[in-house]
């Protein structure tokens, strides 16, 4: 089996504390295979088979037991020794009022709760009340670019000299069945199920949409306006010039579920001057490129707003705080924060023959840590104190500390 430490590590971790796990993210993004890693490591580590209880709600074998009292109930009435159980969930927002059940489960058995879902809004709500305070969340995406390497068995040595790993990065994307293909038709025919299933059940079935064209016709557009500025007056606008009709309120509407099932995550915008948020034109960036590439096709182009995706995404992976930034009239990509410590990113595809990348960073007077992020080698280097480093390098290493 190929594996996922990074996640696996941390539910390691967290094995046998009080506070229930809660795993999430977008739908294929490895969330259910992950389950299958972390029982396999609690059988090797001492824990009888019959200690564990695995379920996924979405196999119809459960489809009777589909709300929190008929769930209970079949637990007591099959699971009755006196031992520790470890509960593994798998997209438990299926079962109705499930918060109510999981909470019932710490107070019915000596266990340890683990459970998935694709859906941000499981933890918000009034049935969020009984877990206040109680769980820890472990938010999953697909691949990073190091996690694919290993899936696709990729050596590390010279990929700055290598561009087709990233480049394929960043074509396809990181979802583990994608990588786990050779074959570029097959790949695309995986990225299309999985965006009909991710838009039609996790956004239009879910949030009761009935106007699909409008859906599909907003996702498009902010595909294709990665690492632009986006208010949802530009989207009706947009919209409205193409005869199709709708208001600002259905917009918010599908933007919020777009949020919620992790396809998109809005980055705002901060006065760095002002030191303040903006909360108006956020930037929205993709979970994952392959889907852009695949649900915009030939018209896909803009390759160094896909290079900032996979920036922002890769920065967000490592915990940082992430906004873009807004210097008077000049644009910062990324204000980076994480422990008190900021680091201001910028990201081309090449350098111009112009330094306006780095004056936009030297514009900027404080002493934090400025860089900049490239995917061609020839400009790696020094410019003026500020680190010109590669797109693989910041993908495996990280930021610079120097």
């Amino acid at each position: 089996m190929k594996q996922r430490p990074y996640y696996l590590n941390k539910l390691i971790e967290l094995k046998d504390f009080e506070q229930i796990k809660v795993i999430t993210g977008v739908r294929r993004s490895g969330k259910s295979y992950l389950l299958q890693l972390f029982k396999d490591h609690l059988l090797e580590n001492g824990v009888n088979d019959d200690q564990i209880v695995y379920m996924n709600f979405e196999n119809l074998i459960y489809s009777d037991i589909m709300d929190a009292v008929s769930l209970q109930n079949f637990l007591k009435e099959h699971y009755t020794k006196k031992q520790r159980y470890y509960f593994l969930f798998d997209e438990i927002q299926e079962v109705k009022d499930w918060q109510k059940l999981v909470n019932s489960l710490r107070v019915s058995f000596d266990s340890d709760i683990y459970i998935t879902g694709s859906n941000a809004s499981m933890l918000s709500g009034e049935l969020a009340t009984y877990l206040t305070g109680r769980f820890i969340r472990i938010e999953m995406q697909p691949l990073s670019f190091r996690e694919y390497l290993a899936f696709t068995e990729t050596s590390k040595e010279n990929l700055a000299f290598n561009s087709k790993p990233i480049s394929d990065y960043i074509q396809f994307g990181g979802f583990p069945s994608v990588a786990l293909v050779k074959n570029e038709s097959l790949k695309e025919n995986i990225l299309y199920e999985i965006s009909e299933n991710i838009i039609l059940r996790d956004v239009a079935i879910r949030g009761s949409l009935s106007d699909i064209e409008v859906l599909r016709r907003v996702v498009k557009f902010l595909l294709d306006n990665i690492g632009q500025p986006i208010s949802t007056t530009t989207i009706m606008n947009t919209l409205t010039s193409g005869r199709i009709k709708t208001s600002k309120r259905t917009i918010l509407k599908i933007l919020t579920l777009l949020e919620d099932a992790y396809i998109f995550y809005p980055c705002e915008r901060f006065d760095i001057r002002g030191k303040a948020r903006l909360t108006t034109t956020p930037k929205y960036y993709v979970v994952d490129t392959g889907l852009r590439n695949q649900l915009l096709g030939k018209f896909a182009g803009n390759y160094g707003g896909q290079l900032e995706n996979i920036v922002y995404l890769e920065l967000i992976r490592n915990g940082f705080e992430v906004y873009t930034g807004r210097l008077d009239s000049k644009e910062i990509d990324f204000v980076a924060v994480k422990d008190g410590i900021t680091k201001y990113v910028q990201v081309t595809y090449t350098l111009p023959n112009n330094t306006h990348e780095t004056d936009n960073l030297l514009a900027i007077r404080d002493n934090f840590q400025k860089i900049v992020i490239t995917q061609d080698i020839s400009n790696v280097g020094m410019i003026d104190g500020i680190p010109i480093i590669h797109i693989t390098d910041f993908l495996l290493n990280g930021l610079p500390t120097y």
